[in-house]
This record gives C-alpha cells, structure tokens and sequence, in this order.
C-alpha cells in the first residue's frame, strides 16, 4: 500500500523522471542568461487555512533550496492581498531571479506574476493555477483526482453506514481558488449521479470564503439549521473545513454518526479520523511537490529550462501551461500509518492522550 500511494501516476512519473536541462534558452530570463546571482522568493498564501503551508511546505522548500546552494527567502502573506503584493515587491526589489507564488486569487496572483516578468523574473504557480496568468510552470497535485477521491470515500463510507437515501452536505473551498473548483468537478463526477438517480439527496451546496474556517462553522451550523438536522454525509474540500463541521456536529451530539471528508492529512484530521468522527482525508506527499518544484526553480534561476513532459490548460490565459502533477492517496483509518510512515507527520505528533490507544488499535507503533 506505502509504496503505491507514495508514488506519483504513471504520467507524472515520467514527467518527473524527465525534468532534464534544454540549454540555456531562456534569453532575457533571470538566472544565467541575465548574470545575476540566483536567488529565489516563494509566497505561501496564509497559515490558518491548512497547517501545511508552514509545517511541510516550507520545510521541504527551504530544505531543498540549502542543499543546491542556492539563497532562498520564504515568507507568508497570512491570507492579505495587499501584504502578498507587497512581499511580491519586495522580494523583486531584493533581486530574487526566480518567483513561486501560491496565489490568494487570480488576480491578485495574477498581478504579481506579470509585473515580475516584466522585471525579468521567472515565475513558478506551486500548488495553485493562476488563471490568465504567465507563470512558467505549474507543479500541484491532480487536483480533479484530489475531488474524486473525496467523493468516493464519502461513498464508502456511507456505504459501510447502511445509510439510506442520504442528504449530503457540501463544504467547498474558496470561490476564488482555481484549485477548489478542481475538487468540485472531481466529487461531482461521483457524486451527481448519484443525486441525478435519487439514490442521494443534495442537503446544501456552500463554498467557504479564502477557506476560512471560523466561517465554514457557522456556514455549517446554517446548513444543520435550515435542513433540521436532517444532513447524512458532508463532503468537505479540506481538512479544516472538516474540522469546522465536526465542530458543529460535536456540539449536537452527532459525531461519528455522520461522514466527513478532508483533505490534506493534518495532525487533526488524523486524529479525527482515529476516533470515528472523520470519514477519510486525501494525503498530498507535500514532499514531491515542494521537491519538484524546487528543482524547476534552481534550473530556472541557473538560466535553464526543463521539459516537464505534461501541461495544464489554462482557459482564461488559453494557453497550456507545463506542469508536473503528482498523485493523491485517500486515507482511512487503516491506512492512517503510512502517513506517518511516510514522515510527513510523527506518531508524537498524533498518538497523544486519549489517541494512544487509537494508535496502538489501528496498528500504529
């Protein structure tokens, strides 16, 4: 199980295997067509969202970036646009050659990527497409596969309930997140048909603003309000956002009797998970992508270019953009060992308290 879940799909394996330097082709790019000393900025988007962003993303970017030698600044915008042009300009300023940004918005995102370009910087989308923007390169997940795996383990889930006719619940992340929109097509694609049929009712459908989890509660709450407390399944695009729900699910005595989804594996959601009150999460092994990415941003900032092998469209900039797309894993109980396994959380981390026995009963030691 450990081995296939960790490895990417058979495309973006390849894609990987084939990240191979073209030459310096890059003309008036930065790094060593513009002499300049390479050095790399990354925006992350915020810390409140998912854990991640600062607990994996930035330890296995600044990791990768010391062991190349190359002089990297990492830093927050703590989810405010004008903060995150601001850093943007900054790091411009500073003389950074290479930009990685996980945009807050498009066209926030979208700003920041041309007006580098226009200063000669290259620019990298990590985790998230800019829409109509001109990034060189954009490394993620299959973020469709992401939703898909989210829908089905709803399902299982329900399944293993007995649950009948059930009314789900949608949670879904930012209307202004490219990347939540990918997850809605993939849990729909499952999903659907099964409200098209009858088999399933659709209880409510609410995307969370900038994924904010105070307000998914409370959308939440509303939505437990307004369906009588007749919700059987809640589909939620991220692990915060599930939190949220069970939050609400808690206070009415209704843990453990209705399924959540997650995604992101956080050292919470896994806990959840362990305790019954959270159906399954889909872990993203944060490691590959920040590794890819890493490497396409020290060969663009040696003036190099590498052939990625897949691209990605993007519709409002109707262009293709090359991308390297690593697979997602769903996690259930039974398998919530190999994410520690994996090292991207630890057994301390997650066995505390009234959960070491969970650990020890799901075969974690």
């Amino acid at each position: 199980m450990r081995k296939g879940f960790l490895a990417v799909s058979a495309v973006g394996l390849l894609a990987l295997g084939s990240l191979t330097a073209c030459g310096d082709d890059s003309g008036d790019q930065a790094g060593g067509g513009s002499g300049k000393t390479p050095k790399i900025g990354v925006i992350l988007p915020d810390s409140s969202s998912s854990v991640r962003w600062e607990s994996a993303d930035r330890k296995f970017l600044g990791e990768a970036f010391k062991a190349a030698g190359i002089e990297a600044i990492i830093q927050n915008a703590q989810g405010d646009k004008n903060a995150f042009q601001t850093l943007a300009d900054q790091m411009i300023t500073n003389g950074v050659t290479v930009l990685m940004i996980v945009n807050l918005d498009s066209g926030t995102g979208k700003a920041v990527l041309d007006k580098a370009k226009s200063q000669g910087v290259a620019t990298i989308d990590y985790d998230r497409l800019t829409l109509g923007g001109s990034a060189e390169y954009y490394v993620s997940f299959d973020n469709v596969a992401v939703g898909k795996l989210q829908g089905e383990g709803l399902v299982k889930c329900l399944t293993d309930a007995k649950a009948e006719k059930p009314a789900i619940a949608y949670l879904n992340g930012s209307p202004t997140d490219n990347n939540a929109t990918l997850f809605k097509e993939g849990y729909d694609s499952v999903l659907k048909p099964k409200f098209d049929s009858g088999e399933y009712t659709k209880a409510a459908d609410d995307s969370v603003p900038d994924w904010d989890n105070t307000q998914a509660a409370t959308i939440f709450e509303q939505q437990l309000t307004k369906t009588g407390g007749k919700i059987d399944g809640v589909l939620s695009a991220n692990d915060g956002l599930g939190n949220a729900a069970i939050s609400v699910l808690k206070k009415n005595n209704l843990n453990g009797k209705v399924p959540v989804t997650g995604q992101d594996a956080d050292p919470q959601a896994l806990q959840n998970i362990l305790a019954g009150d959270q159906c399954m999460t889909v872990y993203k092994a944060v490691k590959k992508e920040a590794d890819a990415a890493a490497e396409l941003a020290i060969a663009l900032a040696k003036g190099e270019r590498k052939e990625t092998g897949q691209t990605v469209r993007d519709p409002e900039g109707n262009r293709d953009v090359p991308a390297v797309l690593l697979t997602p894993a769903a996690i259930y109980k039974e398998n919530v060992k190999d994410v520690i396994a994996d090292g991207y959380v630890t057994k301390e981390q997650i066995c505390t308290g009234d959960y070491a026995k969970l650990c020890t009963d799901a075969g974690i030691s």
